[in-house]
């Protein structure tokens, strides 16, 4: 047996130093920790990453031969074909038709499909993936990626900066749009719509991750679980329209983005701004966010956040508030907005204080202001100039203005604030009837919840025209 071993010594030296020169090769400045990097490094300042390079971060995804897709794109030209074909910086115009995925663009390009071509995955893998710069993509219907949430199947994976993408149509794809490190884009009037399954297990419509300084504006997101912005900073979402999903628009440690006149309907949650510092919503209409979750507008430790402008209406929460403003001196300024037809127009899970609440008008609600327990110091946050339908009180001198301060009290009502399960009998006779009694000869002290010291007395025209 020694000898079998002595006469194998200098084959097994061979082998390891094979193995030593491919490790140098795949590793060649730091050893087997390092990350490859690769694409250009200058439009990927992160915060806190300085000029970091862009890191490979997908996972590896597996490769699928035509067998295993499905029939019926097993006859189709593949789409990799004419993009292998175009030269880097031209413009590939492909005749229409129906072509075969997947598809990957590792070149400047600009791809013009006119509306009249489709790329089909036979539902297997992502259906494209742009890993390239300024390059173009307009016109296609992305359709038939696969269902593994392990390796996100998407319509279109977007890995570099400066790109446009506009007027696409992506339908039976997990995820829709996935740009990942991946900043200075611009992702403009594309139709995204998730797998027909259940709202769970659907991919995320639009994600950006570690992606800074893009334009998302005038997409329509209909179906699918979320559009988020992970660790994604000064993001502009404009004229966007969600519907049937979880999050309308979810930011999660992700800073100063912005978010105006979007329509998000019919989903759980309008927009949740969590982990964030800065950014603003202006001139939304979030309407119909309804169910146990329902809310429209929510913050999670949050600070310096600006509310302004936006109609929120028919939402089990209008503004729902857990530890915010979270850093200390911060604020989060709620102003000019309408509440309208809520369960609760604004929720305070936390007493943190720092809410100032200015020209908002709050009528038809079932609740204006609550709560999650009793309200120690109602002077911590500020209240003044908005209209209460509630408001009991005169304007005697014609300014416009109540004679007297806006007060809301926290009667019977007390009792779901303290006990979430007796929610369930708000606006019921008994809960009714006990609160007129109160009121009438109270028990005990009730709780002052707000002051406004200057109340608005009337809407103006415009406000009424709403």
């Amino acid at each position: 047996m020694k000898d079998r071993i002595n006469a194998l010594k200098p084959f097994m030296r061979f082998c390891a130093a094979i193995a030593l020169v491919c490790l140098t090769f795949l590793f060649p400045l730091g050893g087997v920790g390092q990350v490859t990097s690769f694409g250009d490094n200058a439009s990927n300042s992160y915060y806190g990453n300085g000029d970091a390079p862009r890191v490979t971060i997908d996972r590896p995804k597996p490769v699928w031969m035509l067998f295993e897709r499905d029939a019926r794109i097993h006859g189709l030209q593949p789409f990799q074909a004419l993009v292998d074909a175009a030269a880097p910086g031209s413009t590939l115009r492909p005749p229409p038709g129906i072509y075969a995925g997947p598809v990957n663009v590792d070149k400047p390009l600009i791809i013009e499909g006119g509306g009249a071509v489709t790329i089909d995955a036979g539902d297997k893998g992502t259906v494209m993936a742009l890993n390239a710069s300024d390059s173009s993509v307009r016109g296609l219907r992305l359709t038939g990626s696969g269902t593994s949430h392990d390796t996100d199947d998407a319509c279109l994976d977007v890995r570099g900066n400066r790109n446009v993408i506009e007027d696409l149509t992506l339908d039976n794809c997990l995820f829709g749009i996935d740009l990942k490190q991946s900043s200075h884009n611009v992702v403009r009037r594309n139709h995204i719509r998730s797998k027909p399954v259940d709202l769970g297990v659907r991919g995320d419509g639009l994600r950006l991750w570690y992606s800074n300084d893009n334009l998302i504006e005038g997409n329509e997101v209909v179906d699918s679980r979320d559009m988020v912005a992970w660790y994604s900073h000064r993001n502009v979402f404009r004229g966007n329209m969600g519907q049937g999903s979880r999050y309308s628009l979810h930011f999660m440690f992700a800073d100063d983005n912005l978010v105006e006149n979007n329509h998000f309907r019919d989903n759980a949650v309008g927009v949740y701004f969590m982990y964030t510092h800065g950014g603003a919503a202006r001139g939304n209409l979030i309407s119909h966010a309804t169910g146990a979750t329902g809310m429209g507008i929510g913050f999670k430790e949050a600070s310096d956040t600006v509310i302004e402008n936006n109609e929120i209406i028919y939402c089990g929460v209008g503004v729902g508030s857990d530890l915010s403003p979270f850093e200390p001196d911060s604020s989060i300024e709620i102003t000019g907005n309408r509440f309208a037809y809520n369960g609760v127009a604004v929720l305070f899970n936390s007493e943190t204080g720092g809410n100032n609440l200015r020209g908002n008008v709050f009528e038809g609600n079932l609740t204006d202001v609550s709560y999650g327990g009793r309200s120690e110091n109602p002077d911590k946050n500020f209240w003044e100039g908005n209209y209460w339908d509630t408001y009991q009180g005169f304007d005697s001198n014609g300014d416009g203005f109540g004679d007297t301060p806006h007060e809301a009290y926290a009667w019977a009502d007390r009792i779901w604030m303290e006990f979430p399960m007796a929610s369930f009998f708000r606006a019921s006779p008994v809960l009714e009837l006990l609160d007129f009694l109160e009121r009438l000869a109270p028990f005990s002290s009730p709780d002052l919840i707000l002051r406004d010291q200057k109340p608005r007395f009337e809407k103006t025209r415009q406000e009424n025209a709403s």
